[in-house]
């Protein structure tokens, strides 16, 4: 029986991401779990997170579980979600500037609350609600997703990574930012797959039979 570990850190929308997760593999064994040795013993890692980037790192420190994070995003299949794909960044503007993981070179930037909608009103921020994902490139968690399928985002600021190589997909909010990138045995994303219907549990599954 395969382990999946669901990162718990008090920062993450953990039991819609668990449940989601346990509806896409019920033979699986599924942990919501702060215990870095379980998070070790773990074949599948589920990153999820949402919140602030300096109460993110704070939280990821005082739950012991930064070393089982990065273990984990270079050695085993690795899912980030939301300010779990944030974090895997070098810093964020945030807060006057917030050191982050730093797995990857790239910053986190707000949107600039300047952008015009299609309504000609200023767009809000946060973005929330259900945008576009246009794929950069095929991997295999898109598999039986459409190219521009709608999934759910709740954010103010976005990823900007120095590799454009990395970037698996973006999206349009007034500009055009990286929603989703890829490396290896990572994959992360900054929209809620667990919130975004059958898309949302296509992405889930792909990522449990995903063999990198």
């Amino acid at each position: 029986m395969e382990t999946i570990a669901v990162v718990d850190y008090s920062l993450g929308n953990l039991r819609s991401v668990s449940k989601a997760v346990e509806h896409v593999a019920p033979d699986a064994r599924v942990l919501v779990t702060d215990d870095p040795a379980l998070i070790d013993e773990a074949d599948r890692v589920v990153f999820p997170g949402q919140g602030a980037a300096r109460d993110c790192m704070k939280a990821i420190s005082d739950h012991h579980v930064e070393k089982a994070v990065r273990n984990a995003a270079a050695t085993r299949p690795f899912l980030g979600i939301c300010m779990g794909l944030q974090v895997l960044m070098q810093r964020s503007e945030e807060n006057d500037g917030t050191d982050l993981l730093g797995l990857y070179a790239g910053e986190v930037r707000r949107f600039s609350g300047n952008a015009i909608g299609d309504n000609g009103l200023p767009l809000k921020i946060p973005h929330m609600g259900w945008s576009c994902v246009n794929r950069v490139r095929e991997h295999p968690l898109w598999h039986g997703i459409e190219d521009g399928t709608r999934f759910y985002f709740v954010h103010s600021y976005f990823v900007v990574p120095e590799e454009q190589s990395l970037v698996a997909a973006t999206t349009d909010y007034g500009e055009t930012f990286a929603c989703a990138i890829e490396h290896e045995n990572l994959f992360a994303v900054q929209f809620h797959p667990e919130k975004s219907a059958d898309a949302g549990l296509q992405l889930i599954k792909n990522f449990i039979n995903w063999r990198p």
